[in-house]
């Protein structure tokens, strides 16, 4: 019974659509015009915990008409450079993105900047992430000059408003009928990061569908006592 009820309410996969823009309206036209095929330069996304990066790098790898490829740091550091670099040559895949690049261990920043170049040389757009500034990355001279030359945008944190305007979309993408003084109280004693608040709106639906239980603010409160948020 638990899965069934499970399988009605499916997450929303993420999406250029789903995600709240506020202030990074043109980071996101940007990338519109990158899933469209648009000729332009490769792009850096930096931004803090829960900014949104991985999403809008899922969704440009899902939406993007010429195909996109996207890799974790873990898949990068887990391959070898050559087989890295052969599995790039052999891909039709006209955009390619690499997310977390702050974590790459020294092999493979070798293996990102000759995949870089190889991009370069293919006329296929790179979007690479992390939580800092090119010029404040852990990486080697050469790789972190050439993270510097691409058209960076930092993802500006939402304010209250959208971050509530975020948070009614998501429920209602999950079917969920919350009220107000939910969100409200979610609000001023969750923690800040997106990611974190989400996390507890998907925790207090899966609580109310197993415990047959109506989303109410004392089930969220048992939750986040639970939780020692």
């Amino acid at each position: 019974m638990r899965q069934l009820l499970l399988d009605i309410r499916p997450i929303a996969a993420p999406s250029l659509n789903n995600f709240v823009a506020g202030a990074n309206r043109e980071l996101l036209a940007r990338l519109r015009s990158t899933a469209a095929g648009e000729p332009g330069p490769s792009i850096y996304l930096w931004g803090e915990t829960g900014s949104g990066r991985t999403h809008l790098l899922r969704a440009l790898a899902a939406e993007a008409t010429a195909r996109g490829l996207y890799l974790d740091a873990d898949q990068v550091n887990n391959t070898a450079a050559d087989t890295l670099i052969a599995a790039l040559q052999a891909t039709r895949a006209g955009v390619w993105l690499f997310d977390d690049i702050r974590l790459l261990e020294p092999l493979a920043q070798g293996a990102l900047f000759r995949a870089i170049n190889l991009a370069a040389a293919r006329g296929i757009t790179v979007v690479a992430a992390a939580d800092g500034a090119p010029r404040d990355l852990p990486l080697r001279e050469d790789l972190r000059t050439r993270i510097g030359q691409m058209l960076a945008f930092r993802i500006q944190p939402l304010q209250d408003e959208e971050r509530l305007e975020l948070l009614q979309a998501h429920a209602a993408a999950r079917g969920m009928k919350v009220d107000v003084d939910v969100f409200d109280y979610l609000m001023r004693h969750g923690r800040r990061d997106i990611r974190s608040l989400l996390g507890i709106l998907d925790l207090l639906d899966e609580h109310s569908l197993t415990r047959q239980r109506p989303v109410t603010l004392p089930l969220l409160r048992e939750i986040m006592q639970t939780r020692l948020l």
